[in-house]
């Protein structure tokens, strides 16, 4: 039941529709007042037989998941934190730097300050403004995808965080959950649309403009040290160690600056 003292959320569910759904003719967006994770629910509804491409949203997420089985809720207040998911059958030759080409759309669309840190967080100002969690099923020679995306609108509570978090404000003053996914949702779709046809290399020069990581000390939860020297053409991060450069192809591995052990 809704709380009545809570504010009132006014989401343009209809211009993203609008601005989607000539090129996917069967897509939708559908906004919640409260989903434990908008990713599990998409690949529930999968599991039923839901294929067509859909944008969930929920005002509040109360288990929601993150890369390495880490939480990422959004249950304090429903104006802090804007979280979605998309669903969408696709078919790429190659799946390889998926989230890396969605991290990078997303920034794109918001703010030349946001970065990228591989493979899968934004950043502003050294710190976690948000993060993406790709999940992908098969049903017969369907392959459907997940992308779920978590940002902080406002700096959260972050005393028992890795990671210290950043604000979507800090950037962007007065900017609203809702504004914030009207720039984001049309032109993710799109790029998606783009990987599917043409992959992660036509995205790796920009990608290397917004990577945190580039020209950094790095230690890799695997034991590997040394230089970031970006990502190939498949998205997988390249570290120049004593050995020559080692590639980090696994999102089992994190990363994080040697300088700073906070930040990972």
């Amino acid at each position: 039941m809704a709380n009545p003292s809570e504010p009132f959320i006014h989401w343009s569910s209809e211009a993203i529709w609008e601005a989607v759904s000539s090129h996917l003719p069967s897509f939708t967006v559908e906004v919640l007042p409260e989903l434990g994770s908008t990713n599990t629910e998409l690949m529930r509804r999968f599991r039923l037989g839901q294929t067509d491409p859909v944008l969930l949203v929920a005002e509040r997420q109360t288990a929601g998941r993150g890369r390495l089985g880490r939480q990422w809720h959004s249950d304090l207040d429903k104006t802090d934190s804007l979280t979605f998911s998309i669903g969408m059958v696709l078919a790429p030759q190659d799946w390889s730097g998926l989230s890396l080409a969605v991290g990078l759309s997303v920034a794109q669309s918001l703010h030349p300050a946001i970065g990228l840190k591989w493979p899968n967080d934004l950043w502003v100002a050294q710190r976690k403004l948000g993060g993406i969690l790709i999940e992908t099923a098969t049903a017969g020679a369907l392959r459907y995808a997940v992308i779920g995306v978590g940002l902080n609108i406002r700096i959260p509570p972050h005393n028992d965080l890795r990671t210290a978090p950043a604000g979507l404000d800090e950037v962007l003053p007065g900017t609203a959950a809702p504004e914030a996914l009207l720039h984001i949702a049309p032109a993710l779709i799109q790029a998606l649309r783009a990987f599917e046809q043409f992959g992660f290399a036509p995205l790796r020069d920009a990608f290397h403009t917004r990577d945190v990581l580039f020209g950094k000390e790095v230690v890799c939860s695997d034991g590997t040290t040394g230089l970031a020297r970006g990502v190939d053409a498949m998205g997988v991060l390249l570290v120049q160690t004593s050995n020559g450069v080692q590639k980090i192809n696994t999102a089992e591995v994190s990363v994080r600056p040697t300088a700073n052990p906070l930040l990972g």
